[in-house]
This record gives structure tokens, sequence and C-alpha cells, in this order.
């Protein structure tokens, strides 16, 4: 008999934006750290308190999310439109490869996959999830 595994998504909202949370996504980046400290602690409880920074402030931080464990809703805006489509991709040392932009993947079971945030692609070899990261880089001291 087989368990299923119950995902798990948490939202904060405030009057303009919902954050919603997908912890088995995240890659442990630290860039919502590192980008917003007063908002995202994550060693106390709860960790993201969403009323210290702007909805401007939170989306600019949630685009940079490298996993896509963090996105938002802004309240009242029934469609987020992408502005004029632009790929950027980064190399992060020892680690994964940045692309953020709108992208179809076209896995190899012949699903295709739409992105529109920043996705991280592993370089290592080692993830569980290809071909995005799963943070296993850090777990084999992958150099590159």
């Amino acid at each position: 008999m087989s368990k299923e595994r119950k995902t798990i998504v948490k939202e904060y909202s405030n009057s303009e934006i919902t954050i919603i949370w997908k912890p088995e996504k995240c890659i442990h980046a630290g860039e919502c750290v590192k980008r917003l400290p007063k908002v995202y602690r994550p060693r106390k409880k709860p960790w993201l308190i969403i009323e210290n920074a702007t909805t401007e402030e939170l989306k600019s931080q949630i685009e940079a999310c490298p996993s896509g464990a963090l996105s938002y809703n802004l309240k009242n805006q029934e469609n987020q439109e992408i502005a004029e489509p632009k790929i950027k991709v980064t190399v992060l040392e020892n680690g994964p490869l940045l692309v953020e932009g709108a992208l179809a993947i076209a896995k190899s079971d012949g699903t295709v996959e739409n992105k529109t945030k920043t996705t991280a692609f592993c370089r290592c070899g080692a993830s569980a999830n290809k071909p995005y990261c799963d943070g296993e880089h850090k777990k084999i001291d992958f150099k590159g």
C-alpha cells in the first residue's frame, strides 16, 4: 500500500497581497532572508511576518525566488500579466542554473510545464526533482 505524501501550502495575507509558500519546493537559497530579513525569519515562529514590508518589496522578493516555493496573488486583480518577455540566465557558483522569465519546459515524458518566474535547474545531477534543483548540490559538495 503506497503512502501518499501530503503537500503543505501556507498562505500569509494582508489587505493587498497573499503570499503562498510551498516548502517542499524550497531549495534554501536564502534569497528571501537576504532580501527581506525583517519579513523572513527562518528560526522564529511565525517565520514570515508579511506586515514588515510593502507590497512592492514583497512582490520583488518573491519574483526573485529561484525555486518558485514562494508565489503571490494580488487582491482585486484577476490576472497578473507578464510584461515584455525577457529571459535572464544566471549560473550560481557551486549551485543551480537560474532562468528568469516565462518558460515552456518540455519534459522527457512529453508533458509541458509553464513557468513564469525564476526557475532553478539542476547542474550537479543529484537532484531527485530533475530537471529542477532540490538543493542536493550542497549535500554532495558540488563545485562548478
